[in-house]
């Protein structure tokens, strides 16, 4: 599985911009507040459509619009609007798309903080239901009033993959949208958009940015829907990116196929040699569980990412403590998608229950394979996994 040439074409493409010199290898980084005009009729007709004109930063800026333009193309969508978080994108399409009465249908594992801003709307008068299991059968969980489905696939600690299409077709049906949080995937592996998705969600603070030095976030989709997450979900909650902050982000862009073709690499040598290994109980990734040979994960993936989950045999909290802080490569920390393998784990010494309840193991441990190399990592996992 690898990255189409299409792909590496959109990352790599050119500035071409407003006051740009168009044979710029890098994008300039605007750095300004405002945009002044000549004329007031001229401010006044640019200030009525604000989501296509550069008029206050707040809302558009040359630097960020460009990388805008690079991931609509790569997601193959019509639009994108960046944000200064990936919380900040997903609270646009939930607070700034939903209303009083709506319900909203979680789908897998999802993304913990998004579950917080859920049920931190239900004040607001906006219900939601969560349903893990990826292969349930949603329609009985469908109300009159909901109005969004949203899903991650491959999904949060377990990585189990959803069937796209089926979900699409499913919520299309009742006039309903549909949201997906493809961060894992990065719009190189999945494109959920061809797929029946409406709006695609992105942490760009990981695999995008790549280097673990910048936050940022992403909508894309179609004009028409994109215009309406500009206005009510960018606009006034004002979690904005700023032009420095996109620089780096296109700057991430641009080796986004080779680093993603080498966290893949080392990835898969992990998952194998994880599977051999007799402390551990379980292996969660999608070249794992179900498999690479699986009809589903062949037709909605083109690849794999490196994160991925393992389950140590008869885990608690002091086995994976134990293992977690014998591990060098794999630094203990937050996040993922950088240079840098990392670890970390839902587990704590008094949430055993919580965690059977949302059905994850009390041995579950995250890892993020970086680009340090294979042989270094497995050495790594082997010296931690012999002290079990």
């Amino acid at each position: 599985m690898t990255v189409g040439e299409l792909d590496r074409e959109i990352c790599a493409g050119p500035w071409v911009g407003p006051g740009g010199e168009p044979g710029a290898v890098a994008p300039p980084v605007f750095q300004t507040s405002l945009f002044t005009k000549p004329t007031f009729g001229e401010f006044v007709r640019q200030q009525a459509a604000e989501h296509e004109n550069f008029v206050y930063s707040r809302g558009t800026n040359p630097t960020v619009a460009f990388l805008e333009r690079q991931l609509a193309l790569l997601e193959r969508g019509e639009a994108a609007k960046c944000f200064g978080s990936g919380m900040g994108a997903i609270g646009a399409v939930l607070g700034g798309l939903l209303r009083s009465g709506d319900h909203v249908l979680f789908v897998n594992n999802v993304y913990g903080p998004t579950l917080e801003l859920a049920r931190h709307l239900e004040r607001f008068g906006v219900e939601h239901t969560v349903v893990t299991d990826p292969h349930a059968d949603l329609e009985e969980h469908l109300r009159d009033n909901t109005a969004l489905v949203y899903v991650e696939s491959p999904g949060t600690m377990l990585m189990r993959v959803v069937d796209l299409r089926a979900l699409t077709a499913l919520a299309r049906g009742r006039g309903i949208r549909t949201a997906i949080d493809n961060t894992w995937a990065t719009p190189l592996f999945q494109k959920p958009l061809e797929l029946g998705v409406d709006l695609v969600i992105h942490s760009l603070t990981k695999y995008v940015g790549g280097h673990s030095d910048v936050t940022g976030g992403a909508v894309i989709g179609s004009a028409e829907l994109l215009r309406e997450v500009f206005y009510r979900g960018h606009q006034l909650f004002g979690a904005v990116m700023s032009a420095m902050e996109a620089s780096l982000v296109l700057r991430g862009l641009r080796t986004l196929p080779v680093r993603m073709e080498r966290h893949q690499a080392n990835a898969l040598r992990v998952v194998e040699h994880l599977q051999r290994q007799d402390a551990v109980a379980a292996v969660h990734h999608p070249y794992a569980d179900p498999g690479p040979g699986d009809a589903l994960v062949r037709s909605q993936l083109t690849g794999f990412s490196g994160l991925l989950s393992l389950e140590l045999g008869g885990g608690t909290f002091a086995t994976v403590e134990r293992f977690v802080d014998a591990l060098r490569v794999f630094r203990i920390g937050v996040s993922w998608g950088g240079y840098e393998s990392l670890v970390s784990s839902p587990v704590r010494a008094d949430n055993a229950d919580r965690l059977r309840a949302d059905g994850l193991s009390t041995g579950l441990v995250r890892l993020s394979v970086g680009l340090e190399g294979a042989d270094a990592q497995l050495d790594d996992l082997d010296r931690a996994l012999a002290l079990l």
